[in-house]
Protein backbone atom coordinates (compact mmCIF):
# COMPACT_ATOMS: atom_id res chain seq x y z
CA UNK A 1 0.00 0.00 0.00
CA UNK A 2 1.09 3.41 -0.77
CA UNK A 3 2.03 5.37 2.28
CA UNK A 4 0.20 8.34 3.14
CA UNK A 5 2.31 9.93 5.18
CA UNK A 6 0.27 9.72 8.55
CA UNK A 7 3.50 8.62 10.29
CA UNK A 8 6.00 9.93 12.66
CA UNK A 9 9.03 7.86 13.45
CA UNK A 10 9.26 7.01 17.28
CA UNK A 11 10.81 9.72 19.05
CA UNK A 12 11.18 8.77 22.54
CA UNK A 13 13.50 6.05 21.76
CA UNK A 14 14.39 3.18 19.62
CA UNK A 15 11.49 0.99 19.43
CA UNK A 16 10.96 -2.43 17.85
CA UNK A 17 7.82 -3.06 16.18
CA UNK A 18 6.79 -6.25 14.32
CA UNK A 19 3.39 -6.12 12.43
CA UNK A 20 1.09 -9.34 11.84
CA UNK A 21 -1.84 -9.67 9.51
CA UNK A 22 -5.11 -10.15 11.35
CA UNK A 23 -5.96 -12.85 9.28
CA UNK A 24 -2.97 -14.38 11.16
CA UNK A 25 -4.34 -14.34 14.34
CA UNK A 26 -7.09 -15.87 15.76
CA UNK A 27 -10.54 -15.63 16.28
CA UNK A 28 -10.85 -12.82 13.44
CA UNK A 29 -14.12 -12.96 11.34
CA UNK A 30 -13.46 -13.01 7.85
CA UNK A 31 -15.79 -9.77 6.96
CA UNK A 32 -13.16 -8.04 9.21
CA UNK A 33 -9.84 -9.25 7.51
CA UNK A 34 -10.90 -8.95 4.10
CA UNK A 35 -11.92 -5.42 4.96
CA UNK A 36 -8.61 -4.94 6.27
CA UNK A 37 -7.21 -6.63 3.76
CA UNK A 38 -8.85 -4.25 0.65
CA UNK A 39 -11.45 -2.42 1.90
CA UNK A 40 -12.10 -1.34 -1.73
CA UNK A 41 -13.33 -5.14 -2.73
CA UNK A 42 -16.36 -5.01 0.14
CA UNK A 43 -17.70 -1.15 -1.64
CA UNK A 44 -20.96 -2.78 -1.55
CA UNK A 45 -21.00 -2.75 1.87
CA UNK A 46 -18.83 -0.03 2.63
CA UNK A 47 -19.77 2.92 -0.07
CA UNK A 48 -17.16 5.13 1.57
CA UNK A 49 -14.03 2.60 1.76
CA UNK A 50 -11.20 4.32 1.46
CA UNK A 51 -7.74 2.78 0.34
CA UNK A 52 -5.66 4.39 2.76
CA UNK A 53 -6.15 7.95 5.17
CA UNK A 54 -4.64 9.94 2.95
CA UNK A 55 -7.61 9.47 1.14
CA UNK A 56 -10.25 11.07 3.50
CA UNK A 57 -9.22 14.80 2.76
CA UNK A 58 -10.86 14.27 -0.40
CA UNK A 59 -14.42 13.66 1.33
CA UNK A 60 -14.41 16.74 3.65
CA UNK A 61 -16.65 19.05 1.01
CA UNK A 62 -18.96 16.34 1.03
CA UNK A 63 -19.08 15.70 4.60
CA UNK A 64 -19.17 19.68 5.38
CA UNK A 65 -22.51 20.29 2.63
CA UNK A 66 -24.24 17.39 4.62
CA UNK A 67 -23.99 18.50 7.89
CA UNK A 68 -26.97 20.72 9.65
CA UNK A 69 -26.25 20.63 13.13
CA UNK A 70 -25.75 23.98 14.84
CA UNK A 71 -22.46 24.60 15.42
CA UNK A 72 -21.72 26.80 17.98
CA UNK A 73 -24.99 24.94 20.33
CA UNK A 74 -22.45 22.06 19.78
CA UNK A 75 -19.78 23.66 21.22
CA UNK A 76 -21.23 25.52 24.12
CA UNK A 77 -22.12 22.11 24.81
CA UNK A 78 -18.86 20.50 24.38
CA UNK A 79 -17.36 23.32 26.44
CA UNK A 80 -19.18 22.83 29.15
CA UNK A 81 -18.88 18.82 29.97
CA UNK A 82 -15.33 18.99 29.20
CA UNK A 83 -14.77 22.18 31.39
CA UNK A 84 -16.20 20.04 33.91
CA UNK A 85 -13.66 17.07 32.90
CA UNK A 86 -10.93 19.43 33.64
CA UNK A 87 -10.32 20.20 30.05
CA UNK A 88 -6.96 20.94 28.87
CA UNK A 89 -6.39 24.14 26.83
CA UNK A 90 -5.44 22.07 24.35
CA UNK A 91 -9.09 20.21 24.52
CA UNK A 92 -10.70 24.29 23.92
CA UNK A 93 -9.01 24.84 21.78
CA UNK A 94 -10.35 22.15 19.59
CA UNK A 95 -13.66 23.14 20.23
CA UNK A 96 -13.20 25.83 19.34
CA UNK A 97 -11.91 25.27 16.58
CA UNK A 98 -14.79 22.67 15.75
CA UNK A 99 -16.94 26.19 15.75
CA UNK A 100 -14.99 26.70 11.92
CA UNK A 101 -17.81 25.77 9.31
CA UNK A 102 -14.76 24.17 7.44
CA UNK A 103 -13.68 22.12 10.44
CA UNK A 104 -14.30 17.90 10.23
CA UNK A 105 -14.26 15.83 13.06
CA UNK A 106 -12.60 12.41 13.56
CA UNK A 107 -14.61 10.28 15.67
CA UNK A 108 -13.85 6.97 17.82
CA UNK A 109 -15.70 5.94 20.72
CA UNK A 110 -16.73 3.17 23.82
CA UNK A 111 -18.14 2.07 26.62
CA UNK A 112 -17.48 3.73 29.73
CA UNK A 113 -15.63 0.91 31.70
CA UNK A 114 -14.01 0.98 35.22
CA UNK A 115 -10.59 2.12 35.02
CA UNK A 116 -11.48 3.12 31.19
CA UNK A 117 -11.87 -0.67 30.72
CA UNK A 118 -9.92 -2.50 28.25
CA UNK A 119 -6.44 -0.78 26.68
CA UNK A 120 -7.68 -0.71 23.09
CA UNK A 121 -10.13 2.24 24.68
CA UNK A 122 -6.81 4.39 24.60
CA UNK A 123 -5.74 2.93 21.63
CA UNK A 124 -8.86 3.90 19.67
CA UNK A 125 -8.35 7.20 21.02
CA UNK A 126 -4.78 7.90 20.35
CA UNK A 127 -5.88 6.52 16.69
CA UNK A 128 -8.05 9.80 16.25
CA UNK A 129 -5.68 12.11 18.16
CA UNK A 130 -3.19 10.90 15.20
CA UNK A 131 -5.85 10.98 12.31
CA UNK A 132 -6.70 14.33 13.14
CA UNK A 133 -2.72 15.31 13.07
CA UNK A 134 -2.30 14.15 9.68
CA UNK A 135 -5.59 15.67 8.24
CA UNK A 136 -4.09 18.86 9.36
CA UNK A 137 -0.67 17.87 8.15
CA UNK A 138 -2.94 18.12 4.69
CA UNK A 139 -4.59 20.94 5.18
CA UNK A 140 -7.36 20.18 6.50
CA UNK A 141 -9.10 21.67 10.01
CA UNK A 142 -9.37 18.86 11.89
CA UNK A 143 -10.27 17.49 15.57
CA UNK A 144 -10.83 14.14 17.67
CA UNK A 145 -13.59 13.02 19.64
CA UNK A 146 -14.20 10.55 21.52
CA UNK A 147 -18.06 9.37 21.99
CA UNK A 148 -18.09 8.04 25.50
CA UNK A 149 -20.95 5.35 25.01
CA UNK A 150 -22.77 6.19 28.95
CA UNK A 151 -26.19 5.24 27.39
CA UNK A 152 -25.47 1.56 27.24
CA UNK A 153 -26.48 -0.53 30.04
CA UNK A 154 -25.01 -3.50 30.91
CA UNK A 155 -22.83 -2.43 33.85
CA UNK A 156 -21.68 -6.03 34.27
CA UNK A 157 -19.45 -6.09 31.16
CA UNK A 158 -17.52 -2.40 32.15
CA UNK A 159 -17.07 -3.19 35.89
CA UNK A 160 -13.84 -5.02 35.86
CA UNK A 161 -10.38 -4.19 35.15
CA UNK A 162 -7.61 -6.24 35.23
CA UNK A 163 -3.61 -5.91 35.18
CA UNK A 164 -0.79 -7.87 35.94
CA UNK A 165 0.17 -8.33 39.74
CA UNK A 166 3.61 -7.85 41.36
CA UNK A 167 3.71 -11.70 40.86
CA UNK A 168 2.76 -11.34 37.33
CA UNK A 169 -0.64 -13.13 37.78
CA UNK A 170 -3.63 -11.83 36.30
CA UNK A 171 -5.35 -9.63 38.82
CA UNK A 172 -9.35 -8.84 38.55
CA UNK A 173 -10.57 -6.10 40.33
CA UNK A 174 -14.68 -5.53 40.18
CA UNK A 175 -16.90 -2.35 41.69
CA UNK A 176 -20.40 -3.39 42.17
CA UNK A 177 -22.40 -0.09 43.53
CA UNK A 178 -25.17 -0.39 44.93
CA UNK A 179 -26.89 1.81 42.36
CA UNK A 180 -26.75 -0.97 39.69
CA UNK A 181 -30.17 -1.36 38.24
CA UNK A 182 -29.59 -3.85 34.92
CA UNK A 183 -31.84 -1.60 33.13
CA UNK A 184 -29.70 1.83 33.85
CA UNK A 185 -27.30 3.69 31.47
CA UNK A 186 -23.97 2.79 32.62
CA UNK A 187 -22.55 6.56 32.66
CA UNK A 188 -25.56 7.31 34.86
CA UNK A 189 -24.78 5.00 37.42
CA UNK A 190 -23.28 6.55 40.89
CA UNK A 191 -20.10 4.83 42.45
CA UNK A 192 -20.30 3.61 45.54
CA UNK A 193 -17.87 2.48 48.46
CA UNK A 194 -16.93 -0.96 46.97
CA UNK A 195 -14.75 1.54 44.21
CA UNK A 196 -12.56 2.30 46.92
CA UNK A 197 -12.31 -1.40 47.56
CA UNK A 198 -11.90 -2.54 44.25
CA UNK A 199 -9.09 0.24 43.07
CA UNK A 200 -7.30 -0.07 46.95
CA UNK A 201 -6.74 -4.03 45.96
CA UNK A 202 -5.85 -3.25 42.25
CA UNK A 203 -2.69 -1.40 43.36
CA UNK A 204 -1.91 -3.27 46.33
CA UNK A 205 -1.88 -6.18 43.75
CA UNK A 206 0.43 -3.91 41.53
CA UNK A 207 4.02 -4.10 41.00
CA UNK A 208 5.45 -1.00 43.11
CA UNK A 209 7.40 1.33 41.07
CA UNK A 210 8.77 5.09 40.97
CA UNK A 211 5.15 5.43 39.42
CA UNK A 212 2.75 3.74 41.82
CA UNK A 213 2.11 6.68 44.04
CA UNK A 214 1.40 9.33 41.94
CA UNK A 215 -0.80 6.95 40.00
CA UNK A 216 -3.10 6.21 42.78
CA UNK A 217 -3.43 9.51 44.01
CA UNK A 218 -5.05 10.51 40.42
CA UNK A 219 -6.78 7.71 40.24
CA UNK A 220 -8.49 8.08 43.21
CA UNK A 221 -9.40 11.25 42.44
CA UNK A 222 -11.36 10.29 39.40
CA UNK A 223 -12.81 6.66 40.85
CA UNK A 224 -14.47 7.58 44.39
CA UNK A 225 -17.56 7.46 45.99
CA UNK A 226 -20.30 9.97 44.49
CA UNK A 227 -18.78 10.17 40.93
CA UNK A 228 -21.09 8.66 38.45
CA UNK A 229 -19.04 5.79 35.99
CA UNK A 230 -19.34 8.79 33.00
CA UNK A 231 -17.84 11.18 34.84
CA UNK A 232 -15.42 8.79 36.31
CA UNK A 233 -14.54 7.87 33.07
CA UNK A 234 -14.00 11.21 31.28
CA UNK A 235 -11.71 12.54 33.67
CA UNK A 236 -9.67 9.97 33.80
CA UNK A 237 -9.23 9.81 30.01
CA UNK A 238 -8.77 13.54 30.05
CA UNK A 239 -6.09 13.60 32.56
CA UNK A 240 -4.04 10.79 30.51
CA UNK A 241 -4.93 12.08 26.80
CA UNK A 242 -6.14 15.97 27.06
CA UNK A 243 -2.67 17.32 26.05
CA UNK A 244 -3.49 16.28 22.50
CA UNK A 245 -6.50 17.96 22.62
CA UNK A 246 -9.26 15.08 22.85
CA UNK A 247 -12.57 16.02 23.22
CA UNK A 248 -15.39 14.01 25.00
CA UNK A 249 -18.73 14.04 24.02
CA UNK A 250 -21.46 12.35 26.84
CA UNK A 251 -24.47 11.37 25.04
CA UNK A 252 -26.47 11.51 28.12
CA UNK A 253 -25.94 15.27 28.34
CA UNK A 254 -29.27 16.62 27.93
CA UNK A 255 -28.52 19.23 25.03
CA UNK A 256 -26.62 17.07 23.11
CA UNK A 257 -30.14 15.43 23.25
CA UNK A 258 -31.57 17.84 21.99
CA UNK A 259 -29.52 19.11 19.44
CA UNK A 260 -29.66 15.07 18.22
CA UNK A 261 -33.74 15.51 18.11
CA UNK A 262 -34.24 15.63 14.59
CA UNK A 263 -32.31 12.49 13.76
CA UNK A 264 -34.72 10.75 16.12
CA UNK A 265 -37.60 11.78 14.85
CA UNK A 266 -36.52 10.91 11.45
CA UNK A 267 -35.48 7.33 12.66
CA UNK A 268 -38.76 6.74 14.49
CA UNK A 269 -40.66 7.97 11.08
CA UNK A 270 -38.89 6.05 9.09
CA UNK A 271 -38.31 3.01 11.25
CA UNK A 272 -40.08 0.21 9.30
CA UNK A 273 -38.01 1.09 6.55
CA UNK A 274 -34.73 0.69 8.67
CA UNK A 275 -35.38 -2.61 9.95
CA UNK A 276 -36.67 -3.82 6.40
CA UNK A 277 -33.10 -2.77 4.87
CA UNK A 278 -31.72 -3.92 7.87
CA UNK A 279 -32.69 -7.65 7.45
CA UNK A 280 -32.33 -7.65 3.76
CA UNK A 281 -28.67 -6.34 4.58
CA UNK A 282 -28.04 -9.13 7.22
CA UNK A 283 -29.33 -11.72 3.95
CA UNK A 284 -27.03 -10.33 1.40
CA UNK A 285 -24.41 -10.52 3.50
CA UNK A 286 -24.89 -14.09 4.48
CA UNK A 287 -25.86 -15.03 0.41
CA UNK A 288 -22.26 -13.61 0.50
CA UNK A 289 -20.79 -16.10 2.52
CA UNK A 290 -19.97 -13.95 5.96
CA UNK A 291 -22.43 -13.87 9.27
CA UNK A 292 -24.98 -11.62 10.04
CA UNK A 293 -23.40 -8.76 12.61
CA UNK A 294 -26.36 -8.29 14.34
CA UNK A 295 -29.36 -9.98 14.61
CA UNK A 296 -32.34 -7.80 13.62
CA UNK A 297 -35.89 -9.49 14.43
CA UNK A 298 -38.76 -8.23 12.48
CA UNK A 299 -40.20 -6.09 15.62
CA UNK A 300 -37.02 -4.63 16.42
CA UNK A 301 -36.90 -0.57 17.14
CA UNK A 302 -33.55 1.57 16.55
CA UNK A 303 -34.41 3.55 19.48
CA UNK A 304 -34.58 2.89 22.99
CA UNK A 305 -36.82 4.25 25.72
CA UNK A 306 -35.70 5.84 28.86
CA UNK A 307 -38.37 5.58 32.29
CA UNK A 308 -38.24 8.47 34.33
CA UNK A 309 -36.25 6.26 37.09
CA UNK A 310 -33.56 6.05 34.76
CA UNK A 311 -34.10 2.91 33.13
CA UNK A 312 -33.18 2.28 29.64
CA UNK A 313 -36.28 -0.41 27.88
CA UNK A 314 -36.27 -1.71 24.38
CA UNK A 315 -39.46 -0.86 22.32
CA UNK A 316 -40.96 -4.04 19.82
CA UNK A 317 -43.13 -3.03 17.45
CA UNK A 318 -46.24 -5.03 17.49
CA UNK A 319 -48.67 -7.29 14.98
CA UNK A 320 -50.99 -3.74 14.87
CA UNK A 321 -47.53 -1.23 14.18
CA UNK A 322 -47.66 0.44 17.27
CA UNK A 323 -44.77 0.21 19.90
CA UNK A 324 -44.79 -1.36 22.96
CA UNK A 325 -41.98 -0.94 26.10
CA UNK A 326 -40.42 -4.37 26.46
CA UNK A 327 -41.61 -6.43 29.21
CA UNK A 328 -44.53 -3.33 30.18
CA UNK A 329 -48.26 -2.81 28.53
CA UNK A 330 -47.38 0.82 27.71
CA UNK A 331 -47.56 1.57 24.03
CA UNK A 332 -47.09 4.24 21.43
CA UNK A 333 -48.12 5.31 18.28
CA UNK A 334 -45.25 5.93 15.67
CA UNK A 335 -45.64 9.17 15.37
CA UNK A 336 -46.43 9.93 18.98
CA UNK A 337 -43.10 9.04 19.38
CA UNK A 338 -41.62 10.75 16.31
CA UNK A 339 -43.47 14.24 18.19
CA UNK A 340 -42.09 13.11 21.70
CA UNK A 341 -38.45 12.59 20.48
CA UNK A 342 -38.52 16.30 19.41
CA UNK A 343 -39.96 17.11 22.32
CA UNK A 344 -38.62 14.77 24.80
CA UNK A 345 -35.67 13.97 22.88
CA UNK A 346 -33.88 13.11 27.17
CA UNK A 347 -36.54 9.98 26.88
CA UNK A 348 -34.31 8.35 23.46
CA UNK A 349 -31.39 6.85 23.32
CA UNK A 350 -30.11 5.33 19.79
CA UNK A 351 -29.66 1.49 19.85
CA UNK A 352 -26.23 0.04 18.17
CA UNK A 353 -27.36 -0.04 14.40
CA UNK A 354 -28.36 3.90 14.96
CA UNK A 355 -25.95 4.90 16.87
CA UNK A 356 -23.49 6.07 13.99
CA UNK A 357 -25.72 8.11 12.09
CA UNK A 358 -26.91 10.32 15.48
CA UNK A 359 -22.82 10.37 16.24
CA UNK A 360 -22.35 11.99 12.22
CA UNK A 361 -25.25 14.15 12.55
CA UNK A 362 -24.22 15.68 15.48
CA UNK A 363 -20.56 16.11 14.42
CA UNK A 364 -19.19 16.67 10.73
CA UNK A 365 -16.96 13.34 10.73
CA UNK A 366 -14.88 12.38 8.36
CA UNK A 367 -14.29 8.67 9.76
CA UNK A 368 -14.72 6.73 12.74
CA UNK A 369 -12.13 4.34 14.22
CA UNK A 370 -13.23 1.39 15.84
CA UNK A 371 -12.59 -2.08 16.06
CA UNK A 372 -13.10 -5.97 14.47
CA UNK A 373 -16.65 -5.94 15.46
CA UNK A 374 -17.78 -2.65 14.78
CA UNK A 375 -16.06 -3.05 11.66
CA UNK A 376 -18.30 -5.70 10.47
CA UNK A 377 -21.23 -4.58 11.74
CA UNK A 378 -20.71 -1.26 9.41
CA UNK A 379 -21.20 -3.45 7.27
CA UNK A 380 -25.05 -3.42 8.07
CA UNK A 381 -25.74 -0.30 9.16
CA UNK A 382 -24.47 1.04 6.07
CA UNK A 383 -28.15 0.58 5.44
CA UNK A 384 -29.54 3.18 8.29
CA UNK A 385 -27.41 6.14 6.82
CA UNK A 386 -29.16 5.63 3.66
CA UNK A 387 -32.73 5.07 5.11
CA UNK A 388 -32.14 8.06 6.62
CA UNK A 389 -30.42 9.79 3.75
CA UNK A 390 -27.01 10.23 5.67
CA UNK A 391 -23.62 10.34 3.53
CA UNK A 392 -21.86 7.01 5.22
CA UNK A 393 -18.79 7.83 7.33
CA UNK A 394 -15.91 5.87 6.65
CA UNK A 395 -14.92 3.63 9.32
CA UNK A 396 -11.21 2.64 9.99
CA UNK A 397 -10.16 -0.02 12.14
CA UNK A 398 -8.10 1.10 15.48
CA UNK A 399 -4.40 0.89 15.71
CA UNK A 400 -3.87 -2.50 17.46
CA UNK A 401 -0.71 -2.96 19.65
CA UNK A 402 0.63 -5.63 22.18
CA UNK A 403 3.32 -4.48 24.53
CA UNK A 404 6.23 -7.26 24.94
CA UNK A 405 7.87 -6.21 28.10
CA UNK A 406 11.85 -6.80 28.12
CA UNK A 407 11.52 -9.86 30.04
CA UNK A 408 9.18 -11.12 28.14
CA UNK A 409 11.22 -10.37 25.08
CA UNK A 410 14.24 -12.22 26.51
CA UNK A 411 11.92 -15.55 26.83
CA UNK A 412 11.04 -15.67 23.48
CA UNK A 413 14.26 -15.41 22.20
CA UNK A 414 15.98 -17.52 24.13
CA UNK A 415 13.78 -20.18 23.37
CA UNK A 416 13.34 -19.35 19.59
CA UNK A 417 10.03 -18.19 19.75
CA UNK A 418 8.00 -15.11 17.84
CA UNK A 419 4.97 -13.76 19.83
CA UNK A 420 2.70 -15.27 16.89
CA UNK A 421 4.00 -18.61 18.54
CA UNK A 422 2.20 -18.09 21.20
CA UNK A 423 -1.38 -18.43 19.26
CA UNK A 424 -0.31 -22.49 19.04
CA UNK A 425 -1.37 -22.43 23.38
CA UNK A 426 0.62 -23.29 26.07
CA UNK A 427 -0.54 -27.44 25.66
CA UNK A 428 1.28 -27.60 22.19
CA UNK A 429 4.07 -24.90 22.72
CA UNK A 430 5.60 -26.28 25.86
CA UNK A 431 6.10 -29.76 24.90
CA UNK A 432 7.76 -28.00 22.01
CA UNK A 433 10.57 -26.15 23.78
CA UNK A 434 11.11 -29.33 26.12
CA UNK A 435 12.31 -30.71 22.91
CA UNK A 436 14.66 -28.16 21.14
CA UNK A 437 15.66 -26.71 24.28
CA UNK A 438 15.51 -27.93 27.71
CA UNK A 439 16.13 -31.56 27.70
CA UNK A 440 16.59 -32.72 23.72
CA UNK A 441 18.63 -35.83 24.39
CA UNK A 442 15.40 -37.46 26.41
CA UNK A 443 13.25 -36.13 23.90
CA UNK A 444 15.57 -37.75 21.05
CA UNK A 445 15.00 -41.26 23.23
CA UNK A 446 11.52 -41.02 23.10
CA UNK A 447 11.27 -40.13 19.02
CA UNK A 448 14.11 -43.25 18.60
CA UNK A 449 12.13 -45.54 20.82
CA UNK A 450 8.75 -44.54 18.81
CA UNK A 451 10.82 -45.32 16.02
CA UNK A 452 12.01 -49.07 17.33
CA UNK A 453 8.64 -50.00 18.55
CA UNK A 454 7.19 -49.35 15.21
CA UNK A 455 10.02 -51.39 13.92
CA UNK A 456 8.99 -54.12 15.62
CA UNK A 457 5.03 -54.25 15.48
CA UNK A 458 5.89 -54.16 12.04
CA UNK A 459 8.23 -57.16 11.52
CA UNK A 460 5.48 -58.82 14.17
CA UNK A 461 2.74 -57.78 11.53
CA UNK A 462 4.36 -59.33 8.85
CA UNK A 463 4.42 -62.41 10.46
CA UNK A 464 0.94 -62.64 11.87
CA UNK A 465 -0.81 -61.41 8.76
CA UNK A 466 1.10 -64.75 6.69
CA UNK A 467 -0.66 -66.86 9.58
CA UNK A 468 -3.80 -65.33 10.06
CA UNK A 469 -5.51 -61.98 8.91
CA UNK A 470 -7.48 -61.40 12.33
CA UNK A 471 -4.49 -61.64 14.38
CA UNK A 472 -2.78 -58.93 12.50
CA UNK A 473 -6.05 -56.56 12.61
CA UNK A 474 -6.10 -57.76 16.49
CA UNK A 475 -2.36 -56.32 16.48
CA UNK A 476 -2.81 -52.59 14.83
CA UNK A 477 -5.52 -51.99 17.16
CA UNK A 478 -2.95 -52.90 20.35
CA UNK A 479 -0.41 -50.86 18.14
CA UNK A 480 -2.66 -47.66 18.53
CA UNK A 481 -3.03 -48.79 22.18
CA UNK A 482 0.85 -48.56 22.40
CA UNK A 483 1.42 -45.68 20.11
CA UNK A 484 -1.01 -44.02 22.06
CA UNK A 485 0.08 -44.29 25.97
CA UNK A 486 4.17 -43.80 24.72
CA UNK A 487 2.36 -40.28 23.45
CA UNK A 488 0.39 -39.52 26.67
CA UNK A 489 3.76 -40.54 28.71
CA UNK A 490 6.06 -38.23 26.52
CA UNK A 491 3.50 -35.45 27.12
CA UNK A 492 3.40 -36.19 30.98
CA UNK A 493 7.24 -35.84 31.08
CA UNK A 494 7.44 -32.42 29.13
CA UNK A 495 5.04 -30.82 31.49
CA UNK A 496 7.00 -32.34 34.30
CA UNK A 497 10.46 -31.26 32.65
CA UNK A 498 9.03 -27.97 32.81
CA UNK A 499 7.35 -28.10 36.38
CA UNK A 500 10.87 -29.35 37.34
CA UNK A 501 12.75 -26.14 35.89
CA UNK A 502 10.77 -23.69 38.26
CA UNK A 503 12.49 -20.60 36.12
CA UNK A 504 11.17 -22.00 32.85
CA UNK A 505 8.00 -23.33 33.92
CA UNK A 506 7.51 -19.21 35.18
CA UNK A 507 8.91 -17.31 33.06
CA UNK A 508 7.01 -19.50 29.74
CA UNK A 509 3.32 -19.13 31.71
CA UNK A 510 4.08 -14.91 32.59
CA UNK A 511 4.97 -14.54 29.12
CA UNK A 512 1.38 -16.19 28.30
CA UNK A 513 -0.45 -14.40 30.98
CA UNK A 514 1.05 -10.97 30.04
CA UNK A 515 0.75 -11.00 26.29
CA UNK A 516 -2.17 -13.36 25.90
CA UNK A 517 -4.00 -13.17 28.69
CA UNK A 518 -6.68 -15.78 29.65
CA UNK A 519 -6.20 -16.54 25.80
CA UNK A 520 -7.24 -13.37 24.37
CA UNK A 521 -5.41 -10.36 22.57
CA UNK A 522 -3.60 -8.11 25.40
CA UNK A 523 -5.12 -5.43 24.66
CA UNK A 524 -8.72 -7.05 25.19
CA UNK A 525 -8.38 -7.51 28.98
CA UNK A 526 -5.36 -5.62 30.48
CA UNK A 527 -6.39 -1.98 31.70
CA UNK A 528 -3.73 0.93 30.93
CA UNK A 529 -3.11 1.38 34.76
CA UNK A 530 -1.10 -1.83 34.24
CA UNK A 531 1.09 -0.17 31.77
CA UNK A 532 0.99 3.21 33.23
CA UNK A 533 2.43 1.84 36.68
CA UNK A 534 5.59 0.00 35.33
CA UNK A 535 6.84 3.14 32.83
CA UNK A 536 4.79 6.30 34.07
CA UNK A 537 3.22 8.29 31.37
CA UNK A 538 5.59 8.40 28.98
CA UNK A 539 3.86 4.91 28.15
CA UNK A 540 1.30 7.03 26.41
CA UNK A 541 3.45 9.12 24.20
CA UNK A 542 5.52 5.69 23.33
CA UNK A 543 2.51 4.29 22.24
CA UNK A 544 1.49 7.31 20.35
CA UNK A 545 4.45 7.81 18.29
CA UNK A 546 4.42 4.08 17.84
CA UNK A 547 0.63 4.62 15.84
CA UNK A 548 1.08 4.08 12.01
CA UNK A 549 -2.29 4.98 9.93
CA UNK A 550 -1.01 2.96 7.33
CA UNK A 551 -0.05 -0.30 8.74
CA UNK A 552 -3.61 -2.21 8.80
CA UNK A 553 -2.15 -5.17 11.03
CA UNK A 554 -1.70 -5.90 14.60
CA UNK A 555 1.61 -4.46 15.76
CA UNK A 556 3.41 -5.88 18.08
CA UNK A 557 5.76 -3.05 20.06
CA UNK A 558 9.01 -4.32 22.42
CA UNK A 559 9.72 -2.12 24.86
Amino acid sequence: MEKSGCTKPVSVRETRIDSLSFSSLPDQSQLFTEYQNDPLSLTRFYPSAVASCDKLAGQVTDVLSHYETDRNRLCDTLLRINTVLKATPETAANIDLLRDPQTVAVLTGQQTGFLTGPIYSIYKALSAVKMAECLRGQGVKAVPVFWMATEDHDLDEVSNAFVIGGGSELVKASITPKDSDKDKAVGSVVLDGSVNEAVGSLFDSLPQTEFTCDLRQKITTFWRPGTDFGAAFGSMLTEMLGKFGLIVADPLDQELKRLAAPIYSKAVLKSEEIVSALRARSDELVSDGYHAQVLVEKDYFPLFWHTDDGRRVALRRTADGSLQLKGERRTFAKEELAEMSETEPARFSPGVMLRPVVQDYLFPTICYFGGGAEIAYFAQNSEVYRSLERPVTPVLHRQSFTIVERKHARTLEKYGLEFSDLFRGEAELIPAIVDGFIDPATSKLFADSEEKINTELNRLDQALSAIDVTLAENLATRRRKIIYHIAALRKKYQFRRVEIDEIIDRRVRDAFVALLPNGHLQERTLNVVSFLDRFGPSFIDIVYDSIDLDDSGHRVIYF
